[in-house]
């Protein structure tokens, strides 16, 4: 069984960055592609972003393009997004999410993180 477990959730201001990270632990990963969602509250579940774990390959949400970046650290079996010129419409919990190819985007993972509160005040 593979963990994901998300950190560096928080409260910022309008404008502000943050860097939010997901480590797999448990069993290895072997998933193709790992990935960000989110979901404010009372909306429905966002796809943010993905990266392939061999080749780096990304895809974004169109709400975060240009201001988000994924990136991952294998050896550290981590993925990262690092979120700039955060605003109120950014407001939501951000869930981790492995699979096996960039079908992820739709929501087709195997493993799911349990979620970190991002919270932009304006």
């Amino acid at each position: 069984q593979v963990q994901l477990v998300e950190s560096g959730g928080g409260v910022v201001q309008a404008g502000d960055s943050l860097r939010l990270s997901c480590a797999a632990t448990g069993r290895t990963l072997s998933s193709g592609v790992l990935g960000w969602f989110r979901r404010a509250p009372g909306k429905e579940r966002e796809f943010v972003a993905a990266i392939t774990r061999i080749s780096g390959s990304t895809v974004y949400g169109d709400s975060v393009k240009g201001r988000f970046t994924i990136s991952r650290d294998n050896s550290k079996n981590t993925v990262y997004l690092q979120m700039n010129s955060l605003n109120a419409e950014d407001t939501a919990v951000y869930y981790c999410a492995a699979g096996a190819d960039f079908r992820l985007r739709f929501g087709d993972a195997s493993y799911w993180g349990q979620g970190t509160q991002v919270t932009v005040s304006s």
